[in-house]
């Protein structure tokens, strides 16, 4: 792919017009300064204890996967054992 960029006539002229930047909307960094957050940013993150209960516990989050993936996997095991029988079957009759 680098081959073709170096060979290419337009990409070597776009190369030989530098971009110019000016100081516009379109000039600024994507990179954002540091701002200190306002009275109501922090009110929103602190922690309300009126929703505590409704928060995830990593151990109850981790818990409720690993049974969702026992779950899964019994399912597929029934489905393949479900169409191996019926192959078997079929083969038999």
């Amino acid at each position: 792919m680098a081959f073709l960029l170096k060979n290419n006539s337009i990409s070597s002229h776009l190369r030989s017009y530098p971009q110019k930047k000016d100081g516009g909307a379109l000039g600024q960094s994507r990179r954002g300064f540091h701002v200190e957050l306002g009275a109501r940013e922090k009110d929103l993150l602190a922690e309300n204890d009126a929703l505590r209960r409704f928060k995830s516990h990593k151990k109850g989050v981790r818990q409720l996967k690993r049974i969702g993936d026992v779950i899964t996997a019994v399912v597929v095991a029934g489905c393949c054992y479900e169409i191996y029988t019926r192959a078997t079957v079929k083969k038999e009759a």
